[in-house]
């Protein structure tokens, strides 16, 4: 960079590589002792500025040109990243399509889930029975004992909350937001609408 740095500036820019100040600045000293590089001492600082006389300066026609230059290859520049930014689109786009072996896998894969689906249709449609009654029974003790422990901890929690925020002077919901609590209702669940499936399934096995 054609301008004046000090060692913090210089320390800055070569930050990535893990480069200490004092290391730095002794070899910007050594530079500038050797004649590569000049520098002007302001008070304790110094600055440090790249030799002139190595540059050739243009002229006004030369920068008028080097600008123009400069605006073409930008444009040229952009062109060329619409047409990379294109090129991946379509790579993306190829890249997510199936290849013909993927095809005919998936669909084999759903040609035996369809089939097994019918199976289990026309059994139902015979009256085949594909869960026996014992199974049921185990399954409807354990989901009510799951419900009873349910109702029995979101009591328990109730109890203990009241008596904690009984004469609290915090703002409950920004208490239990604090706290990281989550009522049943904040993931989309309910116990009444949980507990009355159970009872719906008995009604409808009554009924057929």
């Amino acid at each position: 960079q054609n301008r004046p740095l000090n060692s913090q500036n210089v320390a800055d820019s070569l930050q990535k590589y893990n480069l200490k100040k004092a290391s730095i600045q002794k070899a910007l000293d050594s530079l500038a002792d050797s004649g590569k590089i000049s520098f002007k001492e302001y008070g304790k600082q110094k600055i440090y500025l790249a030799r002139q006389d190595q540059f050739n300066i243009p002229n006004n026609e030369e920068l008028a040109s080097m600008k123009e230059e400069n605006a073409k290859l930008q444009e040229h520049l952009d062109q060329q990243k619409k047409a990379i930014t294109e090129v991946e689109g379509e790579i993306k786009s190829l890249q997510s399509n199936l290849t013909l072996e993927q095809i005919h896998d998936k669909e084999a894969k759903l040609r035996k889930e369809v089939k097994e689906m019918e199976d289990k249709l026309v059994k139902l449609r015979g009256g085949v029975t594909l869960v026996r009654p014992e199974e049921k029974k185990a399954v409807e003790v354990m989901y009510s004992e799951k419900i009873s422990l349910w109702r029995r901890r979101k009591r328990m929690f109730k109890d203990l909350w009241d008596a904690i925020t009984e004469n609290s002077p915090k703002d409950l919901k920004e208490f239990k937001e604090e706290l990281g609590i989550e009522y049943d209702e904040d993931v989309g669940v309910n116990l009444q609408s949980v507990s009355e499936l159970l009872q719906h399934g008995k009604k409808r096995a009554r009924g057929q």
